[in-house]
């Protein structure tokens, strides 16, 4: 009988694009549970902190992080697990046995997303060519996590440092956000904006 085999989104993807003024690489292995429950159930928040070891982020477009793992705030009531994927069935398992008996849903949605890491001086003026958030303000600071429209596509933003940027797509549109970012990130396009400037009085 064959055996199954796994592929990452991006797997035929260049690992190393050339010619671009960032770095742009899939980020592969990484296990994604989707986390539902009400914010406003005292017993439901402890249960989880109790499988994952750190407290559910409530404040909006919020994330946290403890050891390898990292929560992200999605909505009031759905958070977005990371973790390494070895670890996914077992903390899956642990938010299982913690919510029993509470109105919430814990599922692996590993396999669903890709996750593309944009990193390097301009990455924020690269993305904001696909988007209309403005990430040049005190908004998207390093933890911040939030929904956006990026190349007209559903996507999240995570950024990771000033920097450095995690974006969520769905698997299918993986190799259209790829080849946007490759083509919006080449070294020819680089804008470069006159920088923060300060605010009217």
């Amino acid at each position: 009988m064959s055996e199954l085999q796994f592929e990452s989104p991006l797997a035929l993807a260049p690992a190393h694009p050339e010619g671009l003024s960032v770095t742009i690489r899939e980020i592969a292995g990484r296990g994604m549970i989707d986390l539902r429950g009400l914010a406003s159930d005292q017993g439901f928040v402890a249960a989880a902190k109790s499988a994952l070891g750190t407290d559910l982020p409530l404040k909006p477009r919020a994330s946290v992080s403890w050891g390898d793992i990292k929560l992200l705030w999605l909505s009031i009531d759905q958070w977005l697990i990371l973790c390494p994927g070895a670890r996914t069935g077992e903390i899956l398992e642990s938010l299982h046995r913690s919510l029993a008996g509470f109105h919430s849903l814990a599922v692996d949605v590993s396999d669903m997303r890709a996750v593309i890491r944009v990193e390097g001086e301009g990455a924020r003026e690269v993305l904001m060519k696909g988007c209309s958030l403005d990430l040049l303000n005190g908004e998207c600071s390093p933890g911040t996590a939030r929904r956006m429209r990026f190349a007209e596509i559903a996507a999240l933003l995570h950024v990771i440092d000033d920097d450095a940027f995690d974006i969520y797509v769905f698997r299918s549109y993986a190799h259209y956000a790829w080849e946007f970012l490759l083509a919006t990130a080449k070294e020819p396009a680089k804008v470069k904006l006159f920088g923060k400037q300060a605010e009217p009085v």
